[in-house]
């Protein structure tokens, strides 16, 4: 055999090996119209890579029963997005060989349950700008659930003169993803073509814009307009600035945090906007962001129904409006937390021994002391979100006054419970 051949038969071999494991698994699951109530048939389901530009891997079409099968590359982090009726869902792709079982809901582009708990406007200024970023809370409590959605699912009136630095939406049990807002005509009105997905128990659909306002005068008028009606509007500001309801718009201040103003105004209607006037200036007080995974991605889906685009890599970004409805307890455990990490790490690495010695120490309990450091940090993210739910529903006035004090007592006890046993980690 020549060298050449041998040379051809190694390359097919590899070819062949190689689109061997790049089909080596397949993923099979059920598609289910939730408003029906039965298996969805003749939807397109497709595997797709977000870190690839949501880049198509396999396609296939619910049968009859509502189920497809894909091939799944062996290695990587894949999504699910299945089309119905010209909104999309996704999942993660499962690994190990679990169904990728996914809901759908029929569609439709008005509902009447379809409303806004909250509309939250975050204010700072400096350098003669204000920078504002406002987060919409909609709920979907259609009953069968069906999802909302039209190329103008939610629209927003924002001011005129306003810059647009970004948008971002969030489904249920969803991750946050940027978005292209669409002009409606007039100026200062946009549309979110997104999605608006029935709620997922305590979860709604999360919107949000961040844009800048020219603010030479140090002073600023906003005359905030919903697009539907709202359970309630809130103002967050740095203790520095101040605030003032105009005529006709009644604002009360809401002490959720001793870093932030915070004002609400309830029962907002469409066409009645409300009146303030900010003045001064100063900075909202940042959290820490230890969960920051890296740079903002803004690429952003052509499929319809708003698609999923590409995951932001920046945390949460109701992070800071959650920790606010936590008061200072959050902040205190950060500090408490980051000065016992640097206690642990200079008396480790005081000790009179050498390197060597400091490694054989400390080796064999590093991965149980990360490891229960995990827990306790998943614990604490846990209660965090129990106590914003909590916050959201007293704000919100579906929640009794005792049964308030009850819940909080309960969270706030195992939180300091959590944190006694966490601050043991590093005596």
């Amino acid at each position: 055999m020549t060298s050449v051949e041998s040379i051809l038969r190694v390359t097919t071999a590899s070819i062949l090996l190689s689109a061997a494991v790049l089909h080596a698994s397949e993923i099979s699951g059920l598609v289910t119209n939730r408003t029906a109530g039965k298996p969805a048939a003749g939807d397109m389901v497709t595997l797709v890579d977000p870190q690839a530009g949501m880049r198509e891997l396999d396609r296939a079409t619910t049968d009859a029963k509502g189920r497809y099968t894909l091939n799944l590359p062996s290695v990587g982090q894949f999504l699910i997005r299945v089309t119905h009726q010209g909104a999309s869902y996704f999942i993660a792709a499962p690994q190990g060989g679990a169904p990728g079982d996914i809901s759908v809901f029929d569609v439709a582009a008005k509902l009447d349950r379809v409303s806004i708990e909250a509309d939250i406007l975050e204010v700072e200024a400096e350098n003669g700008q204000l920078h504002v970023v406002e987060r919409y809370f909609v709920h979907n409590t259609t009953s069968p659930p069906r999802t909302h959605w039209s190329p103008r699912s939610f629209e927003v009136i924002l001011p005129p003169e306003a810059v647009i630095a970004s948008a971002a939406a969030q489904r249920p049990n969803g991750v946050s993803t940027s978005i292209e807002l669409d002009r409606n005509g007039t100026k200062g009105h946009y549309s979110f073509n997104f999605p608006i997905q029935p709620d997922e128990g305590d979860k709604d659909t999360l919107f949000q814009i961040e844009y800048l306002l020219p603010y030479t005068a140090s002073s600023y008028t906003f005359h905030t307009d919903v697009s539907l009606p709202a359970q309630s509007v809130g103002v967050l500001l740095p203790k520095s600035m101040k605030f003032q309801a105009l005529s006709g718009t009644a604002f009360q201040s809401v002490p959720a945090d001793p870093a932030v103003q915070t004002f609400v105004a309830r029962n907002a209607v469409p066409a009645k906007a409300l009146a303030f006037t900010v003045s001064g200036s100063g900075s909202m007080p940042q959290e820490t962001q230890a969960d920051n995974g890296g740079q903002v991605n803004s690429a952003s889906s052509n499929q319809p129904g708003g698609g999923i685009g590409e995951p932001i890599g920046t945390p949460d970004p109701l992070t800071k409006y959650k920790g606010w409805f936590l008061g200072g307890l959050f902040l205190l455990l950060a500090a408490a937390a980051a000065f016992l990490l640097r206690r642990s790490s200079r008396e480790a690495f005081s000790a009179e021994t050498g390197a060597t010695q400091r490694t054989a120490v400390m080796s064999p309990n590093l991965a149980s002391f990360e490891a229960s450091l995990a827990r306790k940090a998943a614990l604490l993210r846990d209660l965090k979100e129990k106590m914003f739910v909590l916050e959201s529903r007293k704000l919100s006035s579906t929640i009794s006054p005792e049964e308030y004090v009850e819940k909080k007592a309960a969270i706030e006890t195992a939180m300091r419970q959590t944190w006694n046993t966490t601050e043991e980690l590093f005596r």
